[in-house]
């Protein structure tokens, strides 16, 4: 007999999980945000991500009450993993979807785990929480963990193209699991030996991009104070066959700009400080301070006042060619300029006037292209950017500055 699958987290992990599930099983939907369960049934997913076409071509109830999932046999969540304000694991979410899950458990269930957590969480945190339903795992019910790859704003690697990791407390499970998710994926799924390996995976892959992007940006700001372009020396130290392409850039999002704080977390608990994953992760963060202090610098060098200073910045989301703003270090960069008393606009054509999270900013609906502005920032490269030139938006005494080296090389834009 065919699983019948509940989703519980219904974001940018689990809708695109639920829409290709449901070209082969029974799917129910759950989540908690009201509204996005009510644009979900109107077959609009306001985060962009997915066409309504895709969303239409599927048969999907979606439920804002949990007891709607009581008949599924296989759940899978996929809540937030967030941090608190002093960068610990918050695990609140997937706490209370174990909950809401361990009421509706019954024998031969099986539970898999989509959110990232640091090695060991999914059977510490969650597995006591699901066993508050007087079952037992590996007696009643399975346990697993297939951990999310979703590239958000990417159409070229969708849910069905990326490789997948599962993993299960049991053999059974495992197999099952294995044969779920690649009966709906054109790409190959990978069994883990082990739930704690499967953790483990994801958590280090986002961690090794942040390690990486840390280097250059580092570079990049010690090259800023030699006086040379960062990214001509990458492009000259690229002609050797097995140097890594990272470039400069702006760390915030979902993924890596959080989850190498779970694997600190966790390896401190067990006695070892990682000494590289903090620095990397020290350097990320400051740049958007870094990155204000330079354009505090050339202005002065350029004899503009800051008091008086008009400033254009690029890009709001945390990555190109998305709606997604979470953790989005463009906007700590708005922020900190805002704080310095220059007189910011911000443009994005993927952000609405009411979004929340913009709302403190002089957000435009549209490329300002009377305006003259003293700095023009390019701070995400959304490829619908390709056709400003910065120049044109420019004062007489005015100067780009280019954190993705989107532009074309210029005297009067700077690079990071």
């Amino acid at each position: 007999m065919k699983p019948v699958v509940g989703i519980i987290g219904l974001g940018y992990v689990g809708l695109p999980l639920a829409l290709a599930l449901a070209e082969k099983y029974t799917v129910l939907g759950y989540d908690t945000n009201k509204e996005r369960v009510a644009s979900l049934q109107a077959g609009i997913d306001n985060t962009q991500e997915i066409p309504s076409e895709e969303m239409q071509a599927v048969s999907i109830n979606y439920f804002d009450q949990p007891d709607a999932l009581k008949d599924c046999t296989v759940y899978i969540v996929t809540v937030p993993t967030p941090l608190k304000d002093d960068n610990l694991p918050d695990f609140s979410y997937l706490e209370s979807a174990s909950v809401i899950v361990a009421k509706m458990l019954t024998k031969g269930d099986i539970v898999v785990y989509e959110s990232t957590v640091y090695p060991g969480a999914t059977e510490e945190i969650c597995l006591p929480l699901l066993e508050q339903s007087a079952l037992k795992v590996d007696t009643d019910f399975s346990l697993g963990y297939s951990p999310e790859r979703i590239n958000v704003g990417d159409p070229n690697n969708t849910f069905k193209t990326i490789p997948k990791i599962v993993a299960a407390s049991n053999k059974e499970a495992l197999e099952t699991l294995h044969n779920l998710y690649q009966s709906v994926l054109s790409a190959e799924v990978y069994s883990a030996p082990s739930i704690k390996v499967a953790e483990a995976a994801k958590v280090i892959e986002n961690t090794q991009r942040d390690v990486n992007i840390a280097f250059v940006n580092e570079l990049a700001m010690m090259f800023n104070a030699m006086g040379l372009d960062t990214n001509e020396v990458l492009a000259a130290a690229s002609t050797k066959w097995n140097f890594l392409p990272f470039r400069p850039g702006l760390v915030g999002g979902h993924c890596i700009g959080i989850d190498p704080y779970y694997l600190a977390h966790q390896s401190k608990a067990v006695g070892y400080t990682p000494e590289l994953l903090l620095s990397a992760r020290k350097i990320n963060e400051a740049l958007p301070h870094f990155i204000v202090k330079d354009i505090l610098a050339k202005l002065k060098a350029h004899q503009i006042a800051i008091a008086k200073a008009k400033v254009l910045l690029l890009g709001a989301t945390f990555k190109e060619n998305t709606a997604d703003i979470r953790n989005s270090k463009a906007i700590t960069l708005a922020q900190g300029l805002q704080a310095e008393g220059l007189n910011l606009t911000l443009y994005d054509p993927f952000i609405t006037e009411n979004n929340p999270l913009t709302t403190a900013l002089a957000l435009a609906s549209s490329l300002p292209k009377a305006e003259k502005f003293d700095v023009v920032i390019l701070a995400v490269g959304h490829d619908k950017f390709v056709e400003i030139d910065p120049l044109k938006l420019l004062t007489e005494r005015g100067f780009g500055y280019d954190i993705k080296a989107f532009f074309e090389s210029h005297p009067r834009i700077y690079r990071l």
